[in-house]
Formats: structure tokens, sequence, C-alpha cells
């Protein structure tokens, strides 16, 4: 056997490449693989020692176990469990929630640039460039997160109910999500067509927005995960910081209440959201029962309307927008309306209207969620 550079033979290679591959190999079966890994490449240098009728060079036998493979590639084979980052079976349901992520994502900057364009704290070009910014740091963050749980997921025995014992009434939410098809985005942009696609029947879009109980929960424990990181901050994306905004709007320093107000709610905010969370991924993975799912959204619906009912009576914004009677709520709403551009308080009506219809939508939430523990369906 010739002698290399180093004053490596042959021999020398085998063995350095047997000794990266052990390294790779599981400790319980390592000896066995490599005494078949050896047997099998000297049986190979063998016949390549005969058909040259010589010894092979050191550039031969490295091209020898190169054809063998890359000891990283030839370990694998010998590995149990799972080959890839995410495998094929769960790489649909973590692209779905990408598109869920990022969706949320998008609308949470739109909010938090809205509130700092309102106070004054950005002008609406800055607020575009910070909102560009912020979409792509979010993105990766939560792309690696997604990409983590898809990694722990791929790794179980058992994977959970929602995507091992899947049901038909599930498929509707995947279907509407077929509307933000990228690649189809990517063609017609291509082509020049910046039309949008022929909208869907109102009736269409109802049927296919019908959704099980456990697809819900996927969706919103994806959604409130979003929501939680971003009130927390570990998700800087248009982040709100009220000791930065000191915008006055009509006369009214509403830098000054949303500090008060965000200084006020945080803790209870972020833990609606982190319980969100868990409830959504408890019903996910236990099938979405009826009943606790409807338990579930009575109770945070409740807690929702009394977070309305803080705003309209007892927060620093109540003063501005509280009112004792359906005549004042009307008659501002009136004024609001043929207001001229002189005229001031508008933005105090809006929010107003806002928390009132908020609380009207949680409680049609309630009555709906207490109607369906009683009947149970």
């Amino acid at each position: 056997m010739n002698t290399g550079k180093e004053g490596e033979t042959g021999m020398d290679l085998v063995e350095r490449y047997l000794k990266a591959l052990a390294a790779q190999l599981p400790k319980d079966s390592r000896d066995d693989i490599v005494a078949e890994l050896r047997d099998e490449i000297m049986d190979r240098l063998e016949a390549l020692e005969a058909r040259l009728s010589r010894a092979p060079s050191d550039d031969e036998v490295e091209a020898l176990l190169r054809e063998v493979g890359h000891p990283l590639t030839v370990a694998a084979r010998y590995r149990s469990g799972p080959q890839a980052l995410i495998g094929p079976e769960l790489y649909p349901w973590w692209m779905f929630g990408v598109k869920v992520g990022l969706s949320v994502m998008a609308c949470v900057t739109l909010v938090g640039l809205a509130v700092r364009v309102l106070v004054g704290d950005v002008y609406v070009g800055q607020a575009i460039g910070q909102g560009i910014a912020s979409l792509f740091s979010g993105a990766v963050t939560i792309i690696g997160l997604l990409t983590v749980a898809g990694f722990v997921l791929e790794r179980q025995e058992k994977k959970p109910d929602f995507i091992a014992k899947w049901r038909v009434k599930d498929l509707g939410l995947f279907e509407l999500g077929g509307d933000f098809d990228a690649d189809q985005w990517g063609q017609r942009l291509a082509r020049g067509d910046w039309s949008s696609p022929k909208a869907k029947p109102g009736a269409d879009v109802r049927k296919s927005a019908e959704m099980s109980p456990v697809a819900r929960a996927v969706a919103s424990a994806i959604g409130w995960t979003v929501v939680l990181m971003w009130w927390t901050g570990l998700l800087q994306v248009a982040p709100i910081r009220p000791e930065e905004l000191a915008g006055v709007v009509d006369g009214v320093d509403y830098g000054r209440i949303l500090a008060d107000m965000v200084s006020a709610a945080y803790w209870p905010v972020a833990l609606f959201a982190a319980c969100r969370v868990g409830f959504d991924l408890m019903r996910a993975a236990s099938g979405g029962n009826v009943r606790v799912t409807a338990l579930g959204d009575l109770a945070f619906g409740i807690a929702a309307a009394w977070g309305l009912l803080w705003v309209w009576f007892w927060s620093a914004l109540s003063p501005l927008i509280w009112v004792g009677t359906v005549t004042e709520f009307v008659e501002r709403v009136r004024v609001l309306i043929g207001r001229s551009g002189e005229d001031v308080g508008g933005v105090a009506t809006i929010l107003m209207v806002v928390v009132v219809w908020a609380f009207a939508a949680e409680a049609v939430r309630v009555v709906r969620a207490a109607a369906r523990l009683v009947v149970g369906r």
C-alpha cells in the first residue's frame, strides 16, 4: 500500500474513515457496524488491487471511500428515528402554522404602527420603514420557533390527535388558507397582473371558514402565541413603548394615557394570553370536546368583557369615552359624523364606539358559549 504525503498508508486512511464513522453511530451497535463496514471496504480494496495489478495509491483509496459515502451519510442509515428536521407528514402542518403566524404578526404590526402614528410618535413614512424591518425580524423569530416545535413533534412516538386522527370537518380551514397561495401570487405578479383573484361568493366563504373545534384550536394557539410574544416584548414587531409616546391629539395626551393603561394591564393581558395558548393546546390535543371548548370560551369571554368594563369605567381612558346613557352615546356619534375639520374630540368618540362594539361582541360570544355548554353541540 502506498504512503501519502503525510506519511499515511491506504490502511491508515481506512482506519481514519472508520473512526470518524464510529463516532456517529449508536454505542450499542457501533462495533458490529464498524466490523461489517471494514469487511466491505477491505473486499472493495482487494478487488481494486486485483484490477490494477498493484497496490492502490492513497488518492485511489480516498476515491473508493468517497464511493462508500461520507461518514455522516453512512451513519444516518443505521440510526433509528427521523432523518429529517421536519418530516414529510408534519411539513404541511408546519407550513400552515407559518402562514397563520405570519398573518397574525402582520395584523399585530399594523395595530402597533397605527397606534404610534395616531399618537404622533412616528410619521407615516417612518412607520412603513419600521414595519418592513419589524416584519422581517419577526418572521425569522416565528419561523424559528415553529421549526423547534416541529422538530420536537417529529420525534414523538405518538403524534397529536389533530395530526394522526384528522377529520374531514377540519379541512375547511385549509381550503380557506388556500386563497393565500404564494406561488399563485408570484406567477400573477411575474405576468404583471396586479388585480386580485376572483373573490368567492359570501356563502362559499362562510362554508370554507367552517371548521371543527380542533382546527380552530390549532390556529388560535398559534395566533395567541404571537400576540403574547409581542405584548411581552419577546417578538420585536412594532412594539408599543409607552415611555416613547408623547403624541397629543385633540388636546389630549394619548401617549400618557396609553402608558398608564399598559402599565396597569400588562400582567393581566399576559396571563390571559398565556392561559389562552395553554387552553387551545389542551383542547387541540384532546380532540376538541364541545363542552370543554364551550366552557373555555365562556371563561375567556367573561374575562375579556371584564377587561373592557375596566377600560370603560376605571382606566385612564375612561374620562374621555364614558357616557351614562344611550342618548349621550348616540349624540356623540351624531356629532362625530357631522363634525368639521376644526372640531375636536373625534378620536375619543371613535375609541368609545370601538369599546362598546367590542363589549357587545364579547357578550354575544358569552351567550353562544353558554348555549353550547348547555346543549353540548
